[in-house]
């Protein structure tokens, strides 16, 4: 069974669960009844709706407890049942969870003022909310979270309430406004710095505007906290639809911000007002192709030397890519798209002079969102037919189950293709099936193990292959990630893996490439992502809207200036700015992959060793 307070300490991020009232609304239930009192009246129904939730892939369930206290009860007369109503919300959280999910308790504010703000001291709030904790306690839940608080007084005799009464971690989450701050003038950094005080389990935001302000709010509080950060959005804004109030956002929106809210630093994922378990199952998904929880195969370089049928070929024997790599001369890799359909008679035309301005390397970028030509296939039309550089596959983990892999990797391993870059790859964007779903069976470091297992004669069930697949295994890198330790570590896995190179993430900022660099422990040759900017528009566009880039704000500066002088002047700037980047990066990578169109190519060519 999921332990709360394991799936706070373990590094990776994790998905809580979404709105109860609006589930339960669209059921039709009024909203002129008590959602807490469904605990005793209608507890099936409570059930079905967490069941719901499990099944879309919550790890975390709140309890139905939002507003069980005595003094929200009260407006129902209901005060004197304060704690049945919230063990019976406990017990019906751990029936439907079933042991497949951690089942947190949820406190929301009283709805009262507190001191100084209003007549009720705290010692009379943290006795309300005990009441409340009790109950939960004697329901069996395995932790708290305390929601949609804007006062921080308020906040804290909650949290003491239930450290007065047990050690079970708690995770305090506050709801702010456009202005992202809370009603009571409190910012995001506020919360985090009284979260760390009192001794909280986490922290985070939960309802407030929308995914873009909670991500601004948890930017702010990663920046001063080493607590887990937690995000429930709402589903947006409300919108007036007939004479009802509906949130519009559409689950696959929530859940591709799911990927800037990890990015921001978010290690508890769900929603609130609006959201549904369409979108827990969204946002699950979108953690999965991220961070998958479960790999299906797992070899470890521990143990395949005990079963390698044959010694793994040097680096240098493997392809030309490898012997540069070994010998440490200097990488010139360009990156280019599949056609659109089958014709590649004009990528071959660019190939070819992209290998005569200097390329040794044509990456083949997968782009899984549209109908392209499968990378393979662009892969052996580019070995046949540019004899002046090698293709490097980008293979995607997405979409693919194992024995599909494997039967690609031997494949390419048959037909001269010795050289991947391996993804673990993001789950597709809206288009117009929206039932598809999408699948991870391993991700990158899985995939690097099965081919470290390939290049000494064994499969990852230790049958022999008939004779090493001689692949270069190279891995991404994000150095720009907010969760550097995080990031650190899924690096040293893949390294551990077998990974022989790695390739970053575009780099606009030399400096911040060699701090990250600098604390790699274990290294392999790292290939820089160049991209030569256009515009300012790009550069923009880049920054505010592309998780796992950084451009600092002096570049998009010199990029607007350059603009003003004309659309030529701004690309030949933004030229200008890759060259001295690259500059800057001498003796630190192994070589650099450029993706631009083909005249900002051959310019940063020209000017590389």
């Amino acid at each position: 069974m999921p332990d709360l307070r394991s799936l706070l300490s373990d590094g990776r991020v994790h998905v809580l669960d979404g709105a109860m009232g609006t589930m339960l609304y669209d059921r039709g239930v009024f909203v002129n009844v008590c959602y807490d009192e469904l605990n005793a009246t209608r507890p099936g129904l409570v059930e079905d709706v967490h069941g719901e939730y499990v099944r879309a892939g919550a790890e975390i369930i709140e309890t139905n407890t939002f507003g069980a206290n005595p003094v929200k009860l009260s407006s129902f007369r209901l005060e004197e049942r304060t704690g049945e109503l919230n063990r019976l919300a406990a017990e019906i959280a751990v029936r439907a969870a079933g042991g497949r999910a951690a089942v947190a308790g949820a406190i929301g504010p009283l709805g009262i003022r507190i001191e100084p703000l209003g007549p009720t001291s705290r010692e009379e709030a943290r006795d309300y909310f005990g009441r409340q904790v009790d109950g939960l306690l004697e329901g069996g839940v395995d932790g708290f979270i305390l929601e949609t608080f804007a006062d921080l007084v308020e906040l804290e005799q909650a949290f003491r309430a239930v450290r007065d009464r047990c050690d079970l971690p708690v995770i305090v989450q506050v709801t702010v406004g456009e202005d992202r701050k809370t009603t009571t003038g409190a910012s995001a950094r506020q919360a985090a710095l009284a979260a760390m005080e009192w001794g909280a389990d986490a922290v985070g935001l939960n309802c407030s505007v929308g995914p873009a302000v909670v991500r601004d709010g948890l930017e702010q509080m990663a920046e001063i906290t080493t607590l887990p950060l937690a995000a429930q959005p709402n589903a947006g804004l409300p919108r007036a639809v007939g004479d009802r109030k509906m949130y519009l956002t559409r689950p696959d929106y929530t859940a591709r911000y799911a990927r800037h809210l990890i990015d921001a630093g978010a290690r508890l994922l769900g929603g609130c007002c609006g959201t549904t378990p369409d979108h827990i199952r969204l946002i699950s998904e979108r953690v999965a192709a991220i961070q998958p929880r479960k790999t299906s195969v797992r070899v470890t370089r521990d143990v395949l030397p005990h079963a390698a049928a044959h010694p793994a070929p040097p680096l240098a024997e493997r392809s030309g890519l490898g012997r540069r790599l070994a010998t440490g001369e200097f990488v010139k890799s360009v990156r280019v798209l599949p056609p659109r359909g089958w014709d590649t008679t004009a990528l071959v035309e660019d190939c070819r002079a992209l290998a005569a301005a200097g390329a040794h390397v044509i990456a083949i970028h997968e782009d899984r969102g549209g109908a392209r030509l499968d990378v393979l296939a662009t892969a052996s039309v580019i070995a046949r037919t540019c004899p002046g550089a090698e293709p490097l596959v980008h293979y995607t983990c997405r979409d693919r189950k194992l024995p599909r892999m494997m039967s690609d990797l031997l494949g390419a391993a048959a037909t001269g293709l010795h050289n991947l870059l391996l993804l673990t790859g993001d789950p597709p964007g809206p288009g117009p099936y929206p039932d598809y779903r999408s699948v991870v069976d391993i991700d990158s470091i899985g995939l690097t193990n099965v081919v470290t297992g390939l290049n000494t004669g064994v499969d990852p069930s230790g049958s022999e292959i008939g004779g090493s697949a001689g692949l270069v295994t190279g891995v991404a890198l994000n150095h720009t990630a907010r969760d550097r330790e995080r990031e650190l570590g899924r690096f040293h896995w893949k390294v551990d893996a077998g990974a022989d190179f790695a390739v970053t993430q575009p780099v606009f900022d030399a400096a911040q490439l060699r701090g990250f660099l600098a604390e790699i422990e274990q290294r392999v040759p790292v290939i820089a992502g160049v991209v030569p900017l256009e515009s300012a528009r790009q550069a923009e566009f880049l920054q505010n809207e592309v998780p796992g880039v950084h451009v600092p704000d002096r570049v998009v500066e010199r990029m607007r200036r350059a603009q003003a002088r004309g659309a030529g002047r701004a690309a030949a700037e933004g030229v200008e700015i890759a060259r001295e980047i690259l500059g800057e990066l001498q003796g630190e990578v192994a070589g650099i992959q450029i993706a631009a169109n083909r005249d900002a190519v051959e310019a940063v060519l020209g000017s590389t060793p």
